[in-house]
């Protein structure tokens, strides 16, 4: 890497730790603020923080890497992920939004039951640290390949600066960020893909240099079996994700609610395409890629054809809209523990101890999710543990919660069961039965599994209590409870709030599309299209910091 990329990265981190302190006093005045953000962000905010949580967790490496190996088939499994962005604005979000509670943990037990919630709460938070640990090592691995430090340096140094900076801002300083990394990394994108196919040539040249059987929309193990079981996965896992419900609970009303999950589905018709080609064209320049080495494809087709300063760009962009994915379940973990555990147990305490409990907890959760991610290398890869542990705790986790939102009969134990069996079971074909009986079941199978099992025995109960005539008396009880209304969802300051943060956003967007504009000015090639870009960016900034005036 050149001197200018680095110098680049270190901009961006600064600006992005700047941001963090910008909104440590909007987001540390309560847990609202800290966890919800006041409960009034725009949807279009919300919306592209969803985005950036969902699509960026292994976006550049898992299907980056099964881009460059078996190529289209990685767009049409992102586009599953489109199908359950409208599912999810069209049916759930909504639901969730009137709900009116803080955390699902809370909602849990108002609905199903404290002990139902202690048993969901001590699930979520041993599963997040696998999660949070799988988003991180894909961070670690892009800039491992980038700048050549060690891979374990990488994972201890970016941890940190995560932990840091979702500590200080809480949910304002993640979901402004995100937006901010959405913009640097479209207009990252808008300059690499044109490059890529120069390098090859022409659009032609890749397309008839590439393997047979490359733009298949089914390729290898990934089936039609497949595609529809993590389809349905993909719904139930943006539905019920402890974190990506805040995003649904902290807009200002059931449509805005809908509305996130709307723009979040049409994002993915068309980030997918722009995404993988990158590394899909990287085959044809460079086919001796394997193994584990497959992870580091996107980034070395950048290292092929951006100019100096521009990989940078491209790295810091990357490097934070994969770990927005950490923060925001990060948050979502803290505000867990704070809310549902400690200010449980010790119920006189302030807002400023219980935001202090917040941040410590963050950064408790954090340094653990690190040592997970230390760990994946030993777990076989980070394809295989997203997969694996998508296939094995996503749908009996979140599946029952998102039941309870549409039915009147479905109790604490109904759900506790469906979860803990449907892991069991998970579980035994994974683990048990390659050693016992030499039965391993393909990435389809596994998937099919693990989005069936959970409902059909969800659907057992639903079919059996409905048949005895049974009423959950959860439900009965949790009717009787107050539920917040959109209009009291709106803290007193939220106008304010939004204004100041669309301010940050519209600032942080100028001085990136500047600092474009400078590489542009110094770069050896491609001048044009980056001047460009950054002329586009920084008009942009400009507009977004008008609308925080109206």
């Amino acid at each position: 890497m050149h001197y200018l990329d680095f110098i680049f990265i270190v901009i961006f981190i600064l600006l992005i730790f700047i941001t963090g302190v910008v909104f440590a006093k909007v987001g540390g005045k309560d847990m609202k603020s800290f966890f919800a953000a006041g409960g009034a962000v725009p949807w279009q905010i919300n919306g592209l923080s969803l985005f950036m949580g969902f699509f960026s967790a292994g976006t550049f490496v898992v299907w980056g890497s099964i881009a460059y190996s078996l190529g289209w088939v990685s767009v049409t499994i992102q586009w599953s992920m489109a199908l359950a962005g409208f599912a999810v604005g069209a049916l759930i979000a909504p639901k969730w939004h009137k709900v009116g509670t803080l955390t699902v943990a809370e909602y849990i037990s108002t609905r199903l039951g404290v002990r139902t919630k202690k048993i969901f709460t001590f699930l979520f938070l041993l599963i997040s640290l696998f999660t949070t640990g799988s988003f991180l090592y894909p961070v670690a691995r892009i800039v491992e390949v980038s700048t050549g430090l060690p891979l374990n340096a990488c994972i201890l140094l970016l941890g940190c600066i995560c932990v840091l900076y979702v500590s200080i801002g809480g949910l304002w300083a993640v979901v402004v960020t995100d937006v901010l990394q959405f913009i640097v990394l479209t207009a990252a994108v808008l300059i690499v893909l044109p490059l890529a196919f120069d390098r090859v040539g022409s659009i032609s040249t890749f397309i008839s240099s590439a393997p047979d059987t490359f733009f298949n929309l089914l390729n290898g193990e990934y089936t039609i079996g497949f595609v529809i079981a993590f389809s349905i996965y993909n719904m139930i896992f943006l539905g019920g994700n402890w974190a990506y419900v805040q995003r649904y609970t902290s807009v200002g009303s059931s449509i805005d609610a809908k509305k996130v999950g709307f723009l979040f589905g049409t994002l993915y018709i068309f980030s997918p395409v722009l995404w993988m080609l990158p590394p899909m064209i990287y085959r044809v320049v460079n086919s001796g890629l394997s193994g584990l080495n497959n992870e580091g494809a996107y980034l070395l087709m950048c290292k092929e054809v951006l100019p100096h300063g521009l990989l940078g760009m491209m790295l810091g962009g990357m490097i934070f809209a994969t770990a927005s994915s950490l923060n925001s379940t990060l948050n979502i973990s803290s505000g867990v523990f704070t809310n549902d555990i400690f200010k449980r147990l010790c119920p006189t305490c302030s807002n400023r101890v219980l935001i202090r409990v917040a941040r410590l907890s963050t950064i408790i959760f954090g340094i653990l999710a690190i040592i997970v991610a230390l760990l994946i290398p030993l777990m076989g890869g980070i394809v295989n543990v997203v997969i694996s542990v998508a296939a094995l705790t996503g749908v009996p986790l979140y599946l029952p919660m998102i039941w309870t939102l549409f039915s009147k009969r479905q109790t604490g134990k109904s759900v506790v069961i469906t979860t803990l069996l449907s892991l069991c079971v998970n579980s035994f074909f994974k683990f048990i039965t390659p050693f016992l009986f030499g039965l391993s079941l393909n990435r389809a199978d596994e998937m099919i599994l693990g989005v069936t099992f959970p409902a059909l025995c969800l659907a057992a109960f639903e079919l059996y209590y409905k048949v005895t005539g049974k009423m959950s008396k959860e439900y009965l009880n949790y009717t009787k409870c107050e539920v917040l209304s959109d209009s009291e969802l709106h803290a007193s300051e939220s106008g304010a709030n939004n204004k100041f943060a669309i301010k940050v956003l519209g600032i942080g967007i100028i001085i990136t599309g500047f600092m474009i504009m400078a590489l542009g000015i110094i770069a050896e090639y491609a001048k044009t299209i980056v001047l460009i870009v950054g002329i586009l960016l920084m008009l942009l900034g400009f507009f977004i910091k008008s609308k925080s005036k109206d």
